[in-house]
Protein backbone atom coordinates (compact mmCIF):
# COMPACT_ATOMS: atom_id res chain seq x y z
CA UNK A 1 0.00 0.00 0.00
CA UNK A 2 2.77 2.22 0.78
CA UNK A 3 3.75 2.64 -2.95
CA UNK A 4 0.42 4.31 -3.58
CA UNK A 5 1.19 7.12 -1.23
CA UNK A 6 1.91 10.17 -2.48
CA UNK A 7 5.74 11.89 -1.63
CA UNK A 8 3.48 14.12 1.26
CA UNK A 9 1.78 11.01 2.26
CA UNK A 10 5.33 9.42 2.90
CA UNK A 11 6.27 12.26 4.50
CA UNK A 12 3.98 12.09 7.10
CA UNK A 13 4.20 8.67 8.26
CA UNK A 14 7.84 8.80 8.47
CA UNK A 15 7.31 12.22 10.54
CA UNK A 16 4.68 10.26 12.57
CA UNK A 17 7.51 7.66 13.09
CA UNK A 18 10.03 10.58 14.30
CA UNK A 19 7.23 11.80 16.72
CA UNK A 20 7.67 8.31 17.91
CA UNK A 21 11.16 8.48 18.54
CA UNK A 22 11.53 11.90 19.93
CA UNK A 23 8.71 10.47 22.30
CA UNK A 24 10.62 7.81 23.30
CA UNK A 25 7.58 5.61 22.13
CA UNK A 26 7.66 1.98 21.47
CA UNK A 27 4.27 2.41 19.14
CA UNK A 28 3.47 4.95 16.53
CA UNK A 29 -0.19 5.96 17.21
CA UNK A 30 -2.67 7.55 15.59
CA UNK A 31 -1.24 11.27 17.63
CA UNK A 32 1.74 10.66 15.95
CA UNK A 33 0.26 11.08 12.83
CA UNK A 34 -1.47 13.98 14.08
CA UNK A 35 1.06 15.73 14.83
CA UNK A 36 3.41 14.71 11.94
CA UNK A 37 0.30 16.25 9.81
CA UNK A 38 0.38 19.23 11.23
CA UNK A 39 4.08 19.48 10.42
CA UNK A 40 3.61 19.54 6.70
CA UNK A 41 3.57 22.76 5.25
CA UNK A 42 2.24 23.50 1.47
CA UNK A 43 0.74 20.34 0.84
CA UNK A 44 -3.52 19.34 0.71
CA UNK A 45 -3.81 18.90 4.60
CA UNK A 46 -1.91 21.71 5.74
CA UNK A 47 -4.10 24.13 2.84
CA UNK A 48 -7.26 22.16 4.40
CA UNK A 49 -6.02 22.62 8.07
CA UNK A 50 -4.99 26.19 7.53
CA UNK A 51 -8.65 27.12 5.84
CA UNK A 52 -10.22 25.52 8.73
CA UNK A 53 -8.25 28.08 11.02
CA UNK A 54 -5.99 25.32 12.26
CA UNK A 55 -2.58 26.83 11.03
CA UNK A 56 0.78 26.67 12.56
CA UNK A 57 1.53 28.69 16.35
CA UNK A 58 -0.92 29.44 18.51
CA UNK A 59 -3.66 26.89 17.48
CA UNK A 60 -1.24 23.74 16.82
CA UNK A 61 -0.59 24.35 20.57
CA UNK A 62 -4.03 24.03 22.04
CA UNK A 63 -3.92 20.94 19.88
CA UNK A 64 -0.82 19.84 21.30
CA UNK A 65 -2.04 21.06 25.15
CA UNK A 66 -5.57 18.66 24.19
CA UNK A 67 -3.57 16.04 22.99
CA UNK A 68 -1.40 15.82 26.37
CA UNK A 69 -4.35 16.06 28.47
CA UNK A 70 -5.66 13.01 27.03
CA UNK A 71 -2.52 11.64 27.20
CA UNK A 72 -2.67 12.80 31.20
CA UNK A 73 -5.89 10.79 31.43
CA UNK A 74 -4.45 7.38 30.10
CA UNK A 75 -5.59 8.21 26.30
CA UNK A 76 -8.80 8.65 27.44
CA UNK A 77 -10.94 10.73 25.14
CA UNK A 78 -13.60 12.83 26.57
CA UNK A 79 -16.56 10.46 25.52
CA UNK A 80 -14.93 7.57 27.80
CA UNK A 81 -14.71 10.50 30.48
CA UNK A 82 -18.69 11.10 30.09
CA UNK A 83 -19.21 7.45 29.93
CA UNK A 84 -17.32 7.03 33.42
CA UNK A 85 -19.05 9.44 34.92
CA UNK A 86 -22.07 8.10 33.89
CA UNK A 87 -20.95 5.19 35.94
CA UNK A 88 -20.50 7.24 38.89
CA UNK A 89 -16.86 7.70 38.34
CA UNK A 90 -14.61 11.18 38.91
CA UNK A 91 -11.63 10.11 36.43
CA UNK A 92 -9.88 13.67 37.08
CA UNK A 93 -10.38 12.37 41.32
CA UNK A 94 -8.81 9.11 40.12
CA UNK A 95 -6.04 10.93 37.51
CA UNK A 96 -5.31 12.86 40.78
CA UNK A 97 -5.41 10.10 43.27
CA UNK A 98 -2.53 7.97 40.98
CA UNK A 99 -0.71 10.97 40.27
CA UNK A 100 -0.16 11.27 44.36
CA UNK A 101 1.06 8.26 44.67
CA UNK A 102 3.17 7.52 41.60
CA UNK A 103 3.81 11.25 39.86
CA UNK A 104 2.43 13.41 36.96
CA UNK A 105 2.12 12.01 34.06
CA UNK A 106 1.29 8.01 35.79
CA UNK A 107 -1.34 7.62 33.15
CA UNK A 108 0.14 8.20 30.33
CA UNK A 109 -0.64 5.83 27.34
CA UNK A 110 1.63 4.77 24.68
CA UNK A 111 5.40 4.56 25.96
CA UNK A 112 6.05 2.95 29.52
CA UNK A 113 7.51 0.05 30.62
CA UNK A 114 10.07 -2.08 28.42
CA UNK A 115 9.13 0.29 25.07
CA UNK A 116 11.14 3.43 26.27
CA UNK A 117 14.18 1.32 26.73
CA UNK A 118 14.07 1.11 22.78
CA UNK A 119 15.38 4.31 22.12
CA UNK A 120 16.25 3.58 18.13
CA UNK A 121 15.31 1.05 15.35
CA UNK A 122 11.66 -0.24 14.08
CA UNK A 123 8.32 1.37 15.52
CA UNK A 124 5.44 -0.70 15.14
CA UNK A 125 2.03 1.06 14.64
CA UNK A 126 -0.61 0.51 16.86
CA UNK A 127 -3.66 -1.00 15.45
CA UNK A 128 -5.47 1.88 15.30
CA UNK A 129 -2.75 3.79 13.59
CA UNK A 130 -2.61 1.21 10.79
CA UNK A 131 -6.52 1.26 10.83
CA UNK A 132 -6.03 4.91 10.06
CA UNK A 133 -3.71 3.90 6.93
CA UNK A 134 -6.31 1.46 5.66
CA UNK A 135 -9.03 4.11 5.94
CA UNK A 136 -7.25 6.34 4.08
CA UNK A 137 -6.71 3.97 1.37
CA UNK A 138 -10.55 3.52 1.51
CA UNK A 139 -11.09 7.89 1.58
CA UNK A 140 -8.72 7.87 -1.62
CA UNK A 141 -10.34 5.30 -3.81
CA UNK A 142 -14.42 6.96 -2.39
CA UNK A 143 -12.87 10.10 -3.70
CA UNK A 144 -11.65 7.85 -7.17
CA UNK A 145 -8.31 9.30 -6.38
CA UNK A 146 -5.66 7.21 -7.72
CA UNK A 147 -2.98 7.82 -5.01
CA UNK A 148 -3.34 8.13 -1.25
CA UNK A 149 -2.09 11.54 -0.37
CA UNK A 150 -1.74 13.31 3.21
CA UNK A 151 -5.11 14.91 3.06
CA UNK A 152 -6.60 10.89 2.65
CA UNK A 153 -4.70 10.48 5.66
CA UNK A 154 -6.35 13.74 7.76
CA UNK A 155 -10.00 12.79 6.43
CA UNK A 156 -9.08 9.29 7.78
CA UNK A 157 -8.21 10.83 11.20
CA UNK A 158 -11.45 11.93 11.67
CA UNK A 159 -13.22 9.47 11.01
CA UNK A 160 -12.20 7.16 13.66
CA UNK A 161 -13.62 7.45 17.51
CA UNK A 162 -11.34 8.65 20.23
CA UNK A 163 -9.09 11.42 21.26
CA UNK A 164 -7.12 12.71 17.77
CA UNK A 165 -10.59 12.86 16.03
CA UNK A 166 -12.03 14.79 19.22
CA UNK A 167 -9.48 17.10 19.43
CA UNK A 168 -9.77 18.17 15.51
CA UNK A 169 -13.21 18.58 16.04
CA UNK A 170 -12.67 20.91 18.68
CA UNK A 171 -10.57 22.69 16.02
CA UNK A 172 -13.40 22.82 13.82
CA UNK A 173 -11.57 20.33 11.85
CA UNK A 174 -14.25 17.01 11.18
CA UNK A 175 -15.09 15.36 8.48
CA UNK A 176 -17.48 17.56 6.67
CA UNK A 177 -15.81 20.53 7.03
CA UNK A 178 -12.46 18.83 5.15
CA UNK A 179 -14.63 17.27 3.07
CA UNK A 180 -16.26 20.69 2.01
CA UNK A 181 -12.84 22.22 1.68
CA UNK A 182 -11.13 19.62 -0.15
CA UNK A 183 -13.79 18.58 -2.42
CA UNK A 184 -17.08 20.88 -2.19
CA UNK A 185 -17.89 21.97 -5.82
CA UNK A 186 -18.29 26.12 -6.11
CA UNK A 187 -16.12 26.69 -2.64
CA UNK A 188 -12.11 27.23 -2.52
CA UNK A 189 -10.68 23.77 -2.82
CA UNK A 190 -7.13 22.83 -1.98
CA UNK A 191 -5.05 22.17 -5.33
Amino acid sequence: MFERFTKDARAVVLGAVDHAERARAGEVTEEHLLLSLLDRKASRASFALAALGLAAGERRDSVERALAEARRRGGLSRADTDALSGLGIDLSQIVSRVEEAHGVGALESGGGGRWRRRLSGHRPFTRDAKDVLTRSLRTAHAHHDRHIGDEHLLLALTTRPGVPAEVLADHGVTYEALERVLYGAGEAKAG
